[in-house]
């Protein structure tokens, strides 16, 4: 994924939408920050999870057997999680 700065959008923004229109994703960072992400229209959501770094494409071949995967062991119960969530109720 290329980065750009917002003066460079600016600047070339026909040749930059090009580039989207073909295919390419492109952040473009303001002050140094990131603070949009251009991609091509069409992709679905969870094309634009992948791009954004949100979800990993599988490497296995075939589902993987979830009884296999260990547990993950919190510091505290499932209960006193919800119950906080809730509040004072």
């Amino acid at each position: 994924m290329r980065t750009i700065s917002h003066r460079e959008l600016r600047n070339n923004s026909s040749e930059i939408l090009r580039a989207v229109s073909a295919g390419e994703t492109i952040e473009v960072t303001n002050h140094g920050e990131v603070a949009a992400v251009l991609m091509p229209p069409g992709l679905t959501v969870y094309e634009r999870l992948v791009i954004a770094g949100k979800v990993r494409v599988p490497q296995a071949d075939r589902p993987i057997d979830l009884r296999t995967v260990p547990r993950a062991v919190a510091p505290i119960s499932t209960s006193d999680i919800i119950a906080d969530l809730r509040g004072d109720r």
